[in-house]
């Protein structure tokens, strides 16, 4: 999304702790060529995919365009789904290897006003859950991240006017969920949680919305939500 900036990073941390190319995460066919040169620049090695590319639409759902919530759809499923694909042949090649999948707090429970995304993120965990499963025959774990509102540009210029937002306010940074995934990324596989929340908040939402009957989720939802 900010290419410039990357460019930046990559002056100041250096070549040898920088890679940066361009890709759309959303066709699968553009993630060939980077995964190459990744493999090459990082001495053919890939330890960690992570899939953090997301966009969020908040707004009345029948308001917005479907070819919005197309778009939505396709970068947050189809571009995690389209990385796990194209990174297995790389990732089965690198001992303790695994995938790191940015998820949500809106997983736990569908948001109004941010319906598309919150099913999309329902999608990534339940893709977390199978996959983990799935590739144990590879060596491979897969695992997501599941923060409530972070203070990035897309809550400020997207998700802020949603009154749940003001109810709860912004209290994650980047670098919280920065932190969260750089322990993932270095922790010994067989320790690694599949699900990892960021912040008391979302620790608090995870826990209720494992014992708490649907019903009271729902209420709940929808009071802070202004409905």
């Amino acid at each position: 999304m900010d290419e410039a900036a990357l460019h930046d990073l990559a002056q100041t941390l250096g070549p040898s702790r920088c890679h940066v190319v361009r890709l759309d995460v959303s066709n699968a066919q553009d993630w060939s060529a980077p995964l190459e040169d990744f493999w090459q620049a990082a001495g053919q090695r890939l330890d960690v995919l992570f899939n953090n590319a997301g966009i969020a639409i908040t707004d009345a759902f029948e308001e917005v365009p479907a070819a919005r919530h197309h778009r939505v759809i396709d970068i947050n499923i189809k571009g995690v789904l389209n990385g796990c694909h194209a990174a297995l042949p790389w990732l089965k090649q690198t001992r303790g290897a695994r995938v790191i999948n940015m998820c949500s707090a809106s997983a736990l429970y569908g948001q109004p006003m941010l319906a598309t995304y919150s099913a999309t993120k329902a999608a990534v965990r339940s893709l977390t859950e199978s996959l983990d499963i799935e590739w144990q025959r590879h060596g491979i774990r897969v695992v997501d991240v599941l923060p409530l509102f972070v203070n990035t540009a897309m809550v400020t210029n997207e998700v802020s006017k949603m009154k749940t937002v003001q109810a709860l306010g912004v209290r994650l940074s980047a670098d919280d969920v920065a932190r969260t995934v750089w322990r993932l990324a270095q922790r010994a596989p067989d320790r690694l949680p599949v699900h990892s929340t960021v912040g008391w908040q979302t620790r608090l939402f995870y826990q209720l919305g494992k014992w708490s009957p649907d019903a009271l989720n729902r209420i709940v939802t929808a009071r802070m939500a202004g409905y």
